[in-house]
């Protein structure tokens, strides 16, 4: 299945780079390169690819404020946003997944990690890179300024089911793992998931894992 890609960077050099990789790659595609986040936005509800590849610091309007665009826009609900960012630290990252994301990824990475990722992200699976990961587990040991209490009270509407299945997914599981580890369909477990978004009010995969950390549900290096 071909992956359609959009390329948002304000760096013309490296928009040149990641298209001349990712045309030179099998089932992938450039539909559209972005200089800055409104661009970003136009060029996704025109083209409507299953990436995007988003920087974060851009003239104007920004990566977060793009991605939080067009992940709101029921339009748009097919387009994944895949942010590449120079910046792997905690607020960065909190605020990315926050705004939508379903993955993160430093520039740092080497050409087959990107790839990996693009096609995990294209595939609905939420991705962190390890530098990523590092600075969110970070974010929640110091704890954040935001209250979670109505979160934490929505959690309370969860089924145990839905409960243990976001509980999972938090670790890190895929829907696979999570159908393998308590014997249930695939189909069984998205439907637990997306019940748990609804009554949580958000869209994302990536912002119910966001929740389970920050209400505590999940703590950084537990093991199930």
């Amino acid at each position: 299945m071909m992956i359609s890609v959009l390329l948002a960077d304000d760096q013309a050099l490296l928009r040149g780079m990641l298209r001349r990789l990712l045309d030179n790659t099998p089932d992938m595609e450039v539909v559209g390169e972005a200089s800055n986040g409104a661009e970003a936005v136009a060029l996704a509800r025109q083209h409507r690819p299953d990436v995007v590849l988003m920087d974060i610091r851009m003239p104007g309007t920004d990566g977060i404020e793009a991605t939080r665009a067009i992940t709101a826009d029921p339009d748009l609900s097919g387009v994944k946003v895949l942010i590449l960012t120079t910046f792997e630290v905690d607020e960065y990252v909190a605020e990315a997944i926050g705004s939508g994301a379903l993955g993160f990824i430093g520039k740092g990475a080497d050409p087959e990690e990107l790839l990996d990722a693009i096609e995990k992200i294209g595939a609905g699976r939420p991705l962190l890179s390890a530098a990523a990961t590092a600075a969110l587990m970070a974010r929640f040991r110091l704890g954040s300024t935001r209250s979670w209490d109505r979160e934490t009270r929505l959690l309370e509407d969860l089924t145990p089911r839905e409960r243990e299945v976001l509980t999972l997914l938090a670790t890190g599981l895929t829907n696979d793992d999570i159908s393998d580890r308590l014997r249930l369909s695939r189909h069984t477990v998205k439907t637990h998931l997306n019940r748990a978004m609804a009554k949580l009010g958000v869209s994302e995969r990536a912002q119910l894992v966001t929740i389970a950390y920050e209400t505590g549900l999940v703590r950084p290096g537990e093991a199930l």
